[in-house]
């Protein structure tokens, strides 16, 4: 008879789900700015935690097979009284990162420092009250592991729908850290009342087979690498903020509650003919021209395609689910593969792969271990000519999708050279645009080749492009023509005489070619990769008439730790692909680049965003610190290779708008708040999504 009312279990097991996974986003919200806003700060915060919970697991193990009860008990409260001393979870400033540190190792050891062992002991508690409790309740532990997983889904819902919008992220972190102390006493309560319970689990008869251990960390491992990939895939075309990080997470778990909930809701027929589907829809829109594609179309793809291959690993998974003898040793070897998967995407895959394959790759080996998965039902199968006519028919299905995904990935990396780090996939691309003339019947008819036009791509976003090896390698294209918004505050302000201007995103150093004799251009950037391109692919930093400086670092962090910099111009066009260091359009960052630019002084913003309607926000944070501006918007001119674009531009000179050539394009700014300002405590990008192109 436990000694422990199930009550508390339950209770205890879910409260310490729903922290584990509350603390996720958060954590991760709060680092996020440090490094710039990059999709890969959540990747590696998603391997520590993978990581960390393979660690809980290991620690539960070692614990119920190795020491009496009255041991597990005294190791396990002495931990959780310890884990009490590191609260609150509050990151210090002292971590914000240099320009020279590693900004994965970074990461993993500011988490390690702030939550790591609290996370560790909420990773254990789980595998370890559902052993305790299987001493006495057998198999029925196992529907446990389906609560633990349910509030760790209630838990990512809460974040983005309430936690988030409500409370700024400091109370945020305070009020974790005390629900944090609550669960660690009502943890200890469940094991000093089960104490004196039986030291042993009643060993099962049969050991399970390699095979089947080997499946254990397998499916996990597919699952995790496919939730990362699919979710940097996203994050990083679209913005790193947490709903995008969230929505494929609580996917991932909402695949664990319904496969170990019951086994009737993972029914395998249906769900191993929608997993073929998936894969070949998702094999389908990875190559950079489908993802143009609207957000209502890609975002429901990948989502669906994710949930229904962790619907079938899953499953599979808890087909293969051991007598509870085995339950920790179970645990472990999932919590290993999904730690291996993690390790794969967010570790090894930055520093092997020179383009963004993790996810090719993922999609591939889902198929392969379903498929070996599926193999060891074929012996002694009752229907044996029809099993192995489905055997036949999964495998060339898997070789069809193999050699899609192989190809893709060849075509992705033809004619380009591409490098990688922790900021994403960089791409560097020739193309000879054609010049055109029109017949009188309208009919086009090629002539002479244009100039040869390089370009810089992040992910399938443009960072700038260039001509190359003409007299027109000097002229501004892309985003940054002449006739631009800011090519416009350019010219406005060069007739007061040579310009001290500040730009955050290097680009490819496009901006330089606006420079003049005298004039000094700062650029701000926090990816070495971008500067090493910049100038060694590309010449506007060696051609440019100005005096260049490049400040290597976050922009906004690299500005705080500067005296004012009296700019005449100050333009901020940082963003990863269309993905948006939300940091960087908070009040606090606004009153910084005001606080840089002289009186007269110029702030030029690019909001250009396939996905995002970024308007709003600039102006409710321009009414708030009662600054005018317009908004520019140019239409792309393909015989110059300048893109449609759109930059706000603010200024404190009266006079500055009535610029013969700003009053013929710009449009004022709204004088009024239209929607709550974003800061550094809240911001939502979720009511600023299109839904359609730009």
């Amino acid at each position: 008879m436990l000694s422990v009312p199930l009550w508390l279990f339950v209770l205890t097991i879910f409260s310490s789900a729903f922290l584990l996974f509350l603390v996720q986003p958060m954590i991760a919200k709060i680092i996020l700015p440090w490094y710039g806003g990059a999709a890969a700060v959540w990747s590696t915060c998603l391997l520590f935690f993978q990581v960390t919970l393979f660690l809980g697991y290991a620690y539960a193990h070692w614990l119920i097979r190795r020491w009496s009860s009255a041991f597990q008990t005294r190791i396990h409260v002495v931990a959780l009284a310890g884990s009490l001393l590191l609260l609150p979870i509050l990151p210090k400033e002292s971590w914000k990162p240099s320009a020279a540190a590693d900004p994965a190792l970074g990461v993993l050891l500011l988490l390690a420092v702030s939550v790591g062992l609290p996370y560790f002991l909420l990773s254990a508690t789980s595998p370890l009250l559902q052993a305790w409790y299987a001493k006495t309740r057998g198999e029925a532990a196992y529907r446990l592991f389906a609560l633990s997983n349910a509030g760790s889904l209630l838990a990512l819902l809460a974040y983005p729908l309430w936690v988030e919008p409500a409370f700024p992220v400091r109370l945020q972190a305070l009020g974790w850290s005390v629900a944090y102390a609550v669960v660690a006493i009502s943890c200890a309560a469940v094991a000093l009342g089960g104490r004196d319970q039986p030291d042993d689990i009643p060993e099962a008869s049969v050991s399970p087979e390699r095979k089947i251990k080997f499946l254990w960390v397998a499916l996990p491992a597919c699952s995790s690498a496919l939730l990362l990939s699919v979710t940097f895939h996203l994050s990083q075309n679209i913005a790193a903020f947490p709903m995008l990080w969230i929505l494929p997470l609580a996917l991932y778990l909402l695949s664990f509650v319904a496969c170990f909930a019951a086994s009737s809701l993972y029914h395998r027929g249906v769900f191993l003919r929608l997993f073929a589907v998936s894969l070949g829809m998702m094999s389908f829109a990875l190559p950079p021209d489908v993802m143009n594609l609207s957000l209502a179309i890609l975002i429901p793809l990948f989502l669906t395609g994710l949930l229904v291959c962790c619907m079938v690993c899953h499953g599979e998974l808890a087909r293969l689910k051991p007598d509870p003898a085995h339950l920790t040793s179970y645990y472990l070897m999932i919590s290993l593969g999904g730690a291996l998967g993690a390790c794969l995407v967010a570790l090894a895959a930055p520093r092997l792969l020179s383009g963004f394959y993790e996810l090719h790759i993922s999609l591939g080996a889902c198929a392969i271990i379903v498929l070996l998965a599926l193999r060891r039902d074929l012996e002694g199968a009752p229907r044996v000519w029809r099993s192995k006519a489905a055997w036949v028919l999964a495998m060339a299905f898997t070789v069809a999708l193999l050699a899609s995904l192989f190809s893709t990935a060849l075509r992705d990396g033809a004619n380009a050279l591409t490098v990688r780090n922790f900021y994403g996939v960089l791409r560097v691309l020739d193309y000879q645009p054609m010049k055109v003339v029109m017949l009188s019947k309208g009919d086009p008819v090629p002539q002479e080749p244009e100039p040869l036009l390089r370009k810089l791509l992040h992910g399938t976003i443009e960072h700038g492009a260039q001509y190359i090896g003409s007299s027109r390698s000097r002229q501004p294209i892309s985003y940054y023509g002449r006739d631009t918004g800011v090519g416009l505050a350019v010219r406005a302000l060069a007739q007061k005489g040579p310009l001290h201007v500040g730009v955050i995103g290097l680009g490819i150093g496009t901006m330089a070619g606006h420079g003049r004799s005298g004039d000094v251009y700062t650029f701000y950037e926090i990816n070495p990769l971008v500067r090493h391109l910049a100038e060694t692919e590309f010449t506007y930093l060696k051609e440019s008439a100005a005096r260049i400086e490049i400040v290597m670092g976050d922009g906004r962090l690299s500005l705080e730790r500067q005296p004012p910099q009296a700019f005449d111009l100050l333009a901020v066009d940082a963003f990863s692909g269309d993905a948006i260091p939300v940091h960087l359009l908070t009040r606090e960052a606004f009153e910084l680049y005001f606080r840089h630019l002289q009186p007269g002084g110029v702030l030029a913003v690019h909001i250009s965003n396939n996905y995002l309607n970024l308007q709003p926000v600039v102006e409710s944070v321009a009414a708030e610190l009662k600054k005018t501006g317009v908004v520019v918007i140019n239409e792309r001119d393909g015989r110059n290779a300048v893109a449609k674009a759109q930059w706000i531009l603010l200024s404190g000179r009266p006079d500055f708008y009535r610029e013969s050539e700003m009053v013929r394009t710009a449009v004022p700014l709204a004088q009024r708040r239209l929607l709550r300002p974003w800061t550094d405590d809240y911001s939502n990008l979720v009511d600023r999504l299109k839904w359609t192109m730009y």
